[in-house]
């Protein structure tokens, strides 16, 4: 019998596309401090020695206060790009700044006088299932998980030789039981280690203590650095763009995608907090025991404020039908782009930590959009 399996991954700090994030999402929270209700859309390109940083700003704030090239050249120095022999120096790359205002006619749909329209039209998703205790699909979970932990030792010098561009993918079985099938990663190196003890270390300290913390099997598959060699990484390796990593930022594939990434948009931009909006909601209806996994969609038209269509799938999981569940929805939650941002307190200088490790199954108390504050209202529902 064919064995059912499904894959995620994730990245690590240093992978390309994910320093282009981390620039992208560090210009955005420097604006917001400046002025809470500009509205950016920033994105990034990182090459051998080459940055360049294009996009559009508009805001009531001394334009002049924002130094793009030292918020670049400070975010790649603090994901510890400080050497071009890495990848890429934070003092010696060639940074180009391509920075404009937004368009007139998307800001009079956005800026109207008794709410805000969306920022543009667009499909968002939100999901959220009982697998892992914080409802995120396990693969993913996990694939974060040893990224988080490789990069944590690397920071600390215990794991040495490590460099920073690194990537993990993770498979689970689902034949008969939950096990793992195949974790798979591959972690930059320095020129000068020894393979056999580099990849002792990775099973051992990594792998094997991640997989403890979930009770999972351990006969299952490891591949490490299987090419036998990853000195060359970074955007030295392969050029980097925001945005790139939109299945690693949300579900790993255990759910549907919209059309937009997330990192250097305001939360005007319902591509960023619509998403944010859906993941709260699927994730309070399935801790409250509405259902055991869901994904949300809306849709919305620009410069229209309500969204055009909202779904619910429940997988055949819930305790209610998916239209008793949708019209609980749209009687709890308001998803107009101010009341998600008001709802979720979104006009907040919160975005660089969202770049790193996924958008959603995070504890940090920043991350509004994970917070169970309506399960004891939802709960009521499972009874009547």
């Amino acid at each position: 019998m064919e064995k059912k399996l499904f894959t995620s991954e994730s990245v690590g700090p240093g992978h390309p596309d994910k320093l282009c994030d981390q620039i992208s999402d560090a210009i955005l929270d420097e604006i917001m401090c400046l002025d809470p209700y500009a509205h950016t859309a920033i994105e990034c390109l990182a090459t051998t020695e080459f940055v360049v940083v294009s996009g559009e700003v508009s805001g009531n704030f001394d334009k002049n206060k924002i130094d793009y090239e030292k918020i670049v050249r400070d975010t790649i120095r603090n994901i510890g790009y400080t050497d071009r022999k890495l990848g890429i120096g934070a003092d010696t790359c060639e940074v180009k700044i391509v920075i404009k205002t937004q368009s007139s006619d998307i800001a009079q749909g956005v800026n109207r006088e008794d709410t805000i329209g969306a920022g543009d039209q667009g499909i968002m998703f939100g999901y959220a299932c009982d697998e892992t205790k914080n409802y995120m699909p396990l693969a993913i979970d996990m694939a974060h998980r040893l990224m988080r932990k490789a990069n944590d030792l690397r920071l600390s010098g215990e794991f040495k030789g490590a460099r920073l561009d690194m990537k993990s993918q993770v498979t689970i079985d689902y034949t008969n039981e939950t096990k793992i099938d195949t974790i798979l990663v591959s972690i930059q190196h320095d020129e000068d280690i020894d393979e056999k003890q580099f990849k002792q270390y990775i099973k051992e300290k990594i792998v094997d203590e991640v997989v403890d913390e979930y009770g999972l099997n351990h006969d299952y598959r490891l591949l490490i650095n299987p090419t036998g060699r990853f000195v060359i990484g970074g955007p030295e390796g392969d050029t980097g763009l925001t945005g790139r990593k939109i299945i690693v930022d949300t579900y790993g594939g255990s759910a549907s995608h919209g059309g937009g990434a997330f990192s250097g948009k305001d939360c005007t931009k319902v591509d960023r907090s619509a998403a944010y909006a859906l993941r709260y909601i699927a994730k309070n209806l399935v801790a409250s025991g509405l259902c055991k996994r869901v994904q949300l969609q809306a849709s919305y038209a620009i410069g229209v404020a309500e969204p055009t269509s909202i779904s619910v799938n429940t997988y055949g999981t819930g305790v209610l039908s998916d239209q008793e569940i949708l019209h609980i929805v749209k009687e709890n939650f308001d998803l107009t782009p101010l009341g998600i941002i008001n709802t979720l307190n979104l006009r907040r200088p919160i975005y660089l930590p969202t770049a790193t490790f996924g958008h959603f199954g995070r504890n940090e108390g920043s991350f509004s959009w994970e917070k169970l504050d309506k399960v004891e209202l939802l709960k009521k529902y499972c009874t009547k």
